[in-house]
């Protein structure tokens, strides 16, 4: 088996990256330390798997990029993924290609909602859940996870509640949970399926963090019983997995016929055509012969977890780690500390130089967490880590 080499990281000033761009980090924080290390957007630093590189260099030089279509090999490749990796079983005709995950959300509302319909998000979920129904002027209801301890759980009456009364028309459920990274279990899964049959609400399942598994095993919604596959909507990439999101290339897989042609018909409506051409070539790569590679990332990133967890148990007094099932985005709650997460953030990047998410991105009941960015070397978490305690010291004297 080939080993991959993670501790060597791509140059990210030639691809732009914004997590890195000095001139966006600074319109964040104006004072913050010029060295800085960026733990905050949700792209990896390391170099993509080379097989994909090697693909992709092939059709660089092949030197021509013009329009192409949705191939029967991309079709095989999502086919076999899904069911070697996850167990899903997934027909042809249920998958559609899109541009991005949350392009598609913003399709599925104009597809499906009118002005005076609404949304159910479980909060803290991932900003751009809301801003899809936001944008196109449709409203949100929030429902709030229960924290218990490092875990988030539903809070089922709420939910039912606010099914029955406010009459959503589709739910966003984020499974993985992002932010905390919480895999829901099976039994969770279909409960949650049930209350949106019984109350006419879509399930829309987000499972773009599904693929780095730090701890359990991940169910999807499509192992559903089948009497709910006919009110589900898939969503998923190969953007985390593979750290492919700046080619701009994502699915749906859609069981019921009626439900995907209106989804159809609105990319229809808005000229999505052709693929993009690296985007569908560095996808299909990824899911043939990139198995062993995301194997390998994934336990990279769980060591680099274990460094920061461990760091945080012994240098981090007021902070307490969120039990991470899967992905590279550690969900931290500082409001033991009794300091402002902004504080913490600010003085993070200028004293530090260690830039960190913060819970404001994360639509509601999120006023005391940071999120930090493990999709990087082990030497730069280490650093991280060590920059943040010596300033975490200062804080707290």
């Amino acid at each position: 088996m080939t080993q991959y080499d993670f501790d060597t990281l791509a140059d990210r000033s030639i691809d732009n990256a914004r997590k890195w761009d000095s001139g966006i980090v600074h319109s964040k924080f104006p004072k913050v330390r010029e060295d800085f290390i960026p733990l905050w957007i949700a792209d990896m630093d390391f170099q993509a798997a080379p097989e994909i590189r090697q693909a992709l260099s092939q059709m660089a030089d092949n030197g021509a990029y013009g329009y192409t279509y949705s191939t029967e090999r991309w079709y095989q490749s999502v086919i076999n993924w899904q069911q070697t990796r996850h167990g899903n079983h997934v027909e042809k005709d249920w998958i559609t290609l899109g541009y991005g995950t949350v392009p598609n959300m913003h399709v599925l509302i104009q597809a499906l909602l009118g002005p005076d319909d609404s949304i159910l998000l479980n909060t803290p979920v991932y900003g751009p859940f809301a801003y899809a129904a936001e944008h196109n002027q449709r409203r949100v209801l929030t429902v709030p996870l229960i924290k218990n301890g490092t875990r988030y759980d539903m809070d089922w009456d709420q939910l039912e509640t606010t099914m029955a009364t406010q009459h959503p028309k589709l739910t966003f459920f984020c499974n993985p949970h992002n932010p905390s990274g919480r895999m829901w279990t099976k039994d969770e899964i279909i409960r949650y399926a049930e209350l949106c049959l019984k109350y006419h609400v879509l399930l829309v399942s987000d499972e773009v963090h599904s693929e780095h598994i730090m701890q359990g095993t991940f169910v999807s919604a499509l192992q559903l019983p089948e009497k709910y596959l006919d009110n589900l909507v898939m969503f998923t990439s190969p953007n985390k997995a593979f750290n492919l999101g700046g080619l701009k290339l994502s699915y749906s897989i859609i069981p019921n016929a009626e439900l995907r042609g209106i989804f159809r018909k609105r990319y229809a409506a808005n000229s999505v055509t052709s693929p993009n051409v690296p985007g569908q070539i560095a996808m299909t790569v990824a899911y043939e012969e990139c198995g062993d590679w995301c194997d390998q990332c994934e336990a990279y990133i769980r060591e680099n977890l274990r460094i920061t967890a461990d760091a945080i148990k012994r240098d981090f007094p007021g902070w307490e780690l969120m039990d991470m099932d899967t992905s590279y985005l550690p969900w931290v709650d500082v409001a033991g500390s009794g300091i402002d997460m902004h504080t913490i953030a600010k003085t993070m990047a200028e004293d530090a130089g260690v830039v960190v998410g913060i819970g404001d991105d994360y639509v509601a009941n999120a006023d005391d967490f940071l999120r930090l960015n493990l999709g990087t070397s082990h030497a730069v978490i280490e650093e991280a880590m060590t920059r943040m305690a010596t300033t975490w010291q200062k804080m707290i004297k």
